[in-house]
């Protein structure tokens, strides 16, 4: 028998479960070989692998119907126990206009910021859009958000995320495991994002069955990405045949994101960044959205936005500095050893300098 605990967030119980827990009665009575125990605002399931998954789906678009309309009645809770498995993962919910998704906890997913809701209103708009921002403004989450949601709505077949796989000044080529584990790591943040809006069965069950792809930039080539949500994330780490063959792989039914963040490129130093030549080469081209985001739309820690400052004052004056000795008069050594080369040129005496003396001459 398998357990599984699901906990509510930001949920009134009693509106949720019911008066007396009826709710949860009413769903427990709907599947005799499994037990459903609610305690406080935690619900235990414990079952067979398939039941409990039917459950936990059941418990999702409840949740997700709570929070639409604030309550759950035993007539909700017949209607979801009612419909198949495919109706309770196509239901759309019109959902108030600020809210993107329900996570798989129950908690409302949303733009903070009016940047982020602005990269959601251009991704509506537009099938290719392009976020540039520092870190912590929130581009892979909201990118992984609205691809969940274009999923649950049917508006693709499938989720496509990809990342090149460009170390931070660390070397991982070396740990042990297939090139999955040896990927991973660097994937690590899509995946931290797509547990928190799909419950964990079910991501799995994407996953296996390929609705639901993670891959480096290198497993793209030669494919043609159609009728599918894709995302590039840390697009400023890849060279531009990487973006160029990437862009190219666009299909006429795809929803295509990009993000990046100038400040934090990996490449080697004399290698150019290949979303910055595409956001210029591109610039011109009609159709295409693009959202700059700031410190102000920092939404972790407070001193992250702070850090994020500091270090663009950092480089502002870096920049300025490096331009000011570009301009600055030559040192007194270096007009010395100018002065220098030039008397040793044949034919170009220095102004006033003395004409070499003969000896033999002078004897």
């Amino acid at each position: 028998m398998v357990e599984k605990v699901i906990t509510l967030e930001n949920v009134s119980l009693v509106d949720f479960l019911g008066a007396d827990n009826q709710n949860i009665r009413q769903l427990a009575a709907a599947f005799p070989g499994s037990k459903i125990i609610s305690r406080g605002n935690e619900i235990k399931i414990q079952g067979q692998t398939v039941v409990i998954a039917r459950i936990n789906d059941i418990l999702s678009s409840l949740i997700e119907h709570y929070h639409q309309y604030g309550i759950v009645t035993d007539r909700d809770v017949n209607q979801y126990l009612s419909a198949t498995s495919e109706e309770a993962e196509g239901r759309v919910l019109a959902a108030s206009p600020d809210v993107i998704l329900f996570g798989a906890k129950g908690g409302v997913i949303k733009a903070k910021t009016p940047n982020q809701q602005k990269l959601v209103d251009t991704v509506m708009k537009h099938d290719l859009t392009f976020a540039l921002g520092p870190a912590g403004t929130g581009k892979t989450y909201i990118s992984v958000a609205l691809a969940v949601r274009a999923l649950k709505n049917k508006e693709v077949k499938k989720i496509i995320i990809s990342r090149p796989v460009v170390e931070a000044g660390e070397s991982l080529g070396f740990l042990p495991g297939d090139m999955k584990e040896k990927v991973d790591p660097y994937l690590r943040p899509i995946y931290d994002a797509l547990e928190d809006m799909i419950p964990a069965e079910k991501l799995k069950f994407y996953q296996e069955n390929k609705i639901i792809e993670i891959a480096p930039l290198a497993y793209m080539r030669g494919r043609t990405l159609n009728n599918a949500f894709v995302l590039l994330d840390e697009a400023q780490n890849t060279t531009p045949s990487q973006i160029k063959m990437f862009l190219t792989r666009m299909g006429p039914t795809a929803k295509v994101m990009v993000n990046g963040d100038r400040s934090q490129i990996d490449l080697p130093t004399r290698q150019k960044s290949g979303l910055m030549q595409a956001m210029d080469i591109l610039k011109n081209v009609q159709g295409i959205g693009y959202v700059e985001m700031t410190s102000e739309d920092v939404v972790r820690h407070r001193l992250v936005k702070e850090i994020v400052e500091a270090y663009d004052k950092f480089d502002t004056d870096e920049m300025s500095r490096q331009a000011a000795q570009a301009g600055a008069p030559p040192r007194r050594d270096e007009r010395h050893e100018r002065r220098l080369r030039e008397q040793q040129e044949p034919g170009s005496p220095t102004p006033g300098a003395e004409l070499p003396v003969n000896h033999e001459q002078a004897l």
